[in-house]
């Protein structure tokens, strides 16, 4: 009986891992295609269309339902800042492993 359960154990962690592996990379072939549109983004912010496009709203030229957040200006900022910081995180996971069979 405790080989059975071993064994159940074993497929649900292998079925576990194979879920998780399909979303993570369904995740990395999305951020793959978006890395453009970010190049974009992060260009337009450090742009002065950026500016113009901040001054005017902040003028009042834009209707108010006009969705913007991309004028905030945090918004940009800390959308890089995420991308940025699970970059650093997919490093640390996918770095040197440290030898610990010694």
């Amino acid at each position: 009986m405790e080989q059975f359960n071993r064994i159940r154990q074993m497929e649900a962690i292998m079925d576990h891992a194979e879920t998780v592996l399909d979303q993570l990379r369904q995740a990395l072939d999305n951020y793959q295609q978006l890395t453009d549109e970010l190049a974009q983004l992060e260009d337009y912010y450090g742009s002065d269309l950026w500016r113009k496009d901040f001054d005017d709203d902040t003028a009042g030229k834009f209707p108010e339902d006009l969705k913007r957040g991309v004028l905030s200006e945090d918004g940009i900022w800390n959308l890089l800042s995420d991308r940025s910081e699970l970059l650093d995180h997919m490093r640390k996971l996918t770095g040197p492993k440290k030898d610990t069979e010694n």
